[in-house]
């Protein structure tokens, strides 16, 4: 009988993967599950605190390590290593046996044991299966592990059936020593890269009342193609009613793939090791901190992630932090990366759960393969070769570089840049996506799809910003999103076309969406919950024939060189296509004009986030979706209405002079300055 009360609770159509609970002595815990790696009863850089407010359930200790430093009698007159590290969830203990392998030249094997020379005080210590076992229980491990003898997985056959079979036999004499002690213990499966080994280890083992088993002798020299496939085989052959542990691995994508294939636990020091070389993971791509390009980049490392790293610092910041070798950047950092690691491990679980996991595997082992989205701060260089050549100009538009690196569009004749200072994406994530509330709309419950309207193309980044956001969310949670569909209007495709062809520039077009909607002017998800469809033409002759907007991105390229869809008959036939409608409009500009060009044609104003040059930027809300106002927009007051009277650019630029004093009057007594009745 299992001393964790282990439970199946579902297996995924398709996949093995597979959702369990089992209890400790010090805590229910769920899987999938990933144990931050605590060798000398810490995670490194990191407080209790720190991995409470993470959510992690258990931590890894090393029985290795702390046979040697603080050693047993520490623990026994601490009363374990919980009350010792002030821990109160549950600790696995590995026994020490990948440690040992790890000291080729420093120690001796036999039947007896390891014996080795300790790195505290050069004392030789001689470690058995016993002595394992009595050191874990004097530590208080919760789940121990058996002491195996662990051996590179490219070695011969020979010398792989020998190891696995020595490890057999101390399986059983850790079994003896743990005796009725109330800690589990976990048997390991050995073998190397040979599936016979693998299937004799398994059936030996299984054979034995082991509380659960781990899957040993990986990640130690093996492709990764073998390790998945070995992975799968020794998965298959373990008993489905007792937990399955990986052990020493691995990266987000070597996690999703174990987890297919049916493993449940898994430790690595990944996330933290590589905070400490400022390696970040996200749901967008990982990330190395230290390069040029976000030394200027002051969003958070994942504006969606609730981490205390992403709630309180930016790039820049974490960036300058380890420039400048301050451990603070290695603790945030593994902070964040630990919290990404539980985030996926939740949202594998839900999506067992809901029997959805196929598709979230086959979309995130994708997404986990992307590396660093930032672009390297140089300008390119043209082949020579005349049928080599992709020029960077395309009409009226070329490619241009940031000094922080990033590529935008520069329309030739005016000079003027999309996104000339904020990264483009960033940019349309932030002030489109993020600042619409897309995530919760979506999240609503109704099946009427949310409609979008992106007014101004441009190089897709506004589309492909909420896209972005609603793929992201599908994967992470569970709940039935609401239809999106996106419908942009774009008179002159060519800065899209120009961005299609140079995708290592914008690395937001390596998506199937903007190359089909370029060549057919539209695309839908493969599950047909998000369609983008592209009408190129004039916005107001095309504007009709659609349904009427939710949301408008309203982006086209500037009043400079597009000056009527700025204008005031412009925003009147806007308001025009949203009457009666819940419809908020957002845009880049925060110009008087414009403002009052909104306030003219029938909007309520509000006030929207800031960008990188600008200190605010504008939401043009329509009446009825002021009356309920859900998202807390903050209006436009007296106080602006008197910076617009003192302006001398207060009109929009299409206002007969004629008709100046009637639309001074309109200005003034706009419901929405608190001095008119209705005012919201």
């Amino acid at each position: 009988m299992s001393r964790l009360q282990f439970r199946l609770e579902a297996t995924a159509s398709q996949s093995r993967a597979r959702a369990c609970t089992f209890k400790t002595l010090h805590s229910e815990v769920q899987t999938p599950l990933f144990m931050p790696v605590g060798t000398q009863a810490s995670v490194k850089g990191l407080r209790v605190e720190d991995l409470e407010a993470i959510g992690a359930n258990i931590l890894l200790a090393n029985t290795y390590h702390l046979l040697l430093r603080p050693g047993p009698d520490v623990f026994r007159a601490a009363g374990g290593i919980h009350q010792f590290a002030r821990w109160p969830k549950s600790y696995l203990t590995d026994s020490g046996g990948f440690q040992i392998f790890s000291l080729p030249h420093a120690r001796m094997m036999s039947e007896e044991g390891a014996r080795f020379k300790s790195y505290v005080d050069g004392e030789t210590i001689h470690l058995s299966p016993e002595r394992s076992i009595e050191t874990q229980l004097a530590i208080g491990s919760d789940i121990m592990m058996v002491l195996d003898q662990c051996v590179p997985s490219t070695t011969d056959h020979a010398t792989a059936k020998a190891a696995m079979e020595l490890t057999h036999r101390w399986a059983l004499r850790s079994l003896n020593a743990r005796g009725q002690a109330a800690s589990a213990l976990f048997g390991i499966v050995q073998g190397a890269c040979y599936e016979d080994l693998r299937r004799e280890s398994a059936r030996v083992l299984t054979e034995m009342p082991f509380d659960g088993f781990a899957i040993g002798g990986l990640a130690v020299g093996e492709t990764k193609a073998q390790r998945e496939d070995f992975t799968e085989l020794t998965a298959e052959l373990l008993p489905p009613h007792l937990p399955r542990y990986l052990m020493g691995v691995g990266t987000p994508i070597d996690l999703l793939e174990a987890v297919h294939r049916g493993v449940d636990m898994f430790d690595c020091i990944i996330p933290t090791a590589h905070a400490q070389q400022s390696v970040v993971y996200s749901w967008h791509c990982h990330m190395r901190l230290e390069r040029a390009p976000y030394k200027f980049d002051f969003d958070p490392i994942d504006a969606n992630c609730g981490c205390y790293t992403c709630q309180n610092y930016s790039r820049a910041y974490l960036h300058h932090l380890h420039k400048a070798n301050e451990p603070l950047a290695a603790q945030l950092l593994s902070i964040h990366n630990l919290s990404f690691y539980r985030q996926l491990m939740s949202a594998m679980r839900e999506h067992i759960l809901a029997d959805t996991f196929i598709g979230f595997y086959k979309d995130m082992r994708e997404r986990l393969m992307i590396r660093d989205r930032m672009p390297v701060p140089n300008i390119p260089r043209i082949h020579r070769n005349k049928n080599r050549i992709r020029h960077l100009h395309r009409g009226a538009y070329e490619v241009t570089f940031s000094e922080r690196g990033h590529a935008s569009i520069k329309h030739r004749h005016s000079g003027e840049i999309m996104h000339s200072i904020m990264p483009p994406d960033e940019e349309a994530l932030k002030l489109y996506a993020e600042q619409s509330q897309l995530v919760q709309r979506v999240l609503e419950g109704t099946q009427d799809p949310l409609v979008i309207w992106d007014v101004g193309l441009g190089a897709a980044h506004n589309a492909m910003a909420a896209i972005r956001v609603y793929e992201e969310l599908k994967l992470r949670t569970t709940q039935t999103l609401r239809p999106l569909k996106i419908v942009s209007f774009e008179n002159d495709l060519d800065s899209l076309l120009l961005a299609l062809d140079h995708p290592r520039y914008f690395q937001h077009l390596r998506h199937s969406g903007p190359y089909a909607v370029a060549r057919d002017q539209k695309w839908m998800s493969k599950d047909q919950q998000i369609e983008w469809t592209l009408l190129h033409g004039d916005f107001h002759d095309l504007a009709p024939s659609v349904a009427g907007p939710h949301i408008v991105f309203y982006d086209p390229f500037s009043a400079k060189t597009n000056g009527p869809l700025w204008s005031l008959s412009a925003f009147e036939k806007l308001f025009r296509y949203c009457e009666g409608l819940e419809t908020e409009v957002f845009t880049y500009s925060s110009s008087t004009a414009i403002r009052a060009a909104l306030l003219g044609a029938g909007f309520l104003v509000a006030k929207g986030l800031p960008t990188a040059s600008k200190s605010e930027t504008t939401i043009g809300v329509t009446p009825h979706m002021a009356k309920r106002n859900p998202f807390g927009r903050e209006w436009l007051r007296d106080e602006w209405l008197g910076r617009w009277e003192r302006s001398d650019r207060r009109y929009p630029s299409d206002l007969d002079p004629l008709a100046q004093a009637q639309f001074d009057i309109r200005i003034r007594q706009h419901p929405q300055f608190p001095a008119q009745p209705g005012s919201p």
